[in-house]
């Protein structure tokens, strides 16, 4: 397993050994020791599966209370995944880091609480597999927008991006609820 850091502190960019033959392949997805070696304490308590198709961009999502780090894959189709430092006080505040996951590079990208987290699919179908730390709770659930000037994403472009209203109605970083 290979560990990678990002821009931003605590956001890191996970490539597992893959073992490959004419099979196909086997890979570790999570083992909590390995994992807290490479510097990821968590303890994942939840974990999600969804499918998206393409143009569609979920996100930027948090909670202001019960925050979730986030151990994501893509396991069919890739995607463009992004976190965003919501830290008020962080060196990174603001900021994002990106990456391409797909089901053919196996990675994996570790987004800590206090990250905004969103992705665009970028593939005709992207099933998406995530552990998180804590628990969705409904209402400290926000959104920040996801396309705010401020944030400077460079989202793949697609002439209608699919979103649900909510991400729609997402907030600009500048009125944000953030982490103190």
């Amino acid at each position: 397993m290979q560990i990678h850091e990002t821009e931003l502190p605590g956001a890191f960019i996970i490539e597992p050994r893959v073992f490959e033959d004419a099979r196909g392949f086997f890979v570790e997805t999570y083992q909590q020791q390995r994992y807290r070696e490479a510097g990821i304490e968590a303890d994942f308590v939840q974990d999600n599966y969804s499918r998206s198709c393409r143009g569609t961009i979920r996100g930027l999502h948090y909670q202001i209370q019960h925050a979730q780090g986030k151990l994501v894959q893509v396991v069919r189709g890739e995607i463009f995944d992004v976190a965003v430092d919501l830290r008020r006080g962080s060196p990174t505040f603001g900021k994002f880091a990106a990456v391409t996951l797909s089901e053919s590079n196996h990675r994996q990208f570790y987004v800590p609480p206090g990250f905004a987290h969103g992705f665009c699919v970028t593939s005709d179908i992207a099933d998406f597999f995530y552990k998180c730390t804590d628990v969705y709770n409904r209402e400290h659930e926000r959104t920040l927008l996801w396309n705010d000037d401020q944030l400077g994403i460079p989202w793949p472009e697609f002439d209608a991006p699919i979103l649900s209203q909510k991400d729609q109605d997402g907030t600009p970083l500048a009125q944000a609820e953030c982490f103190e």
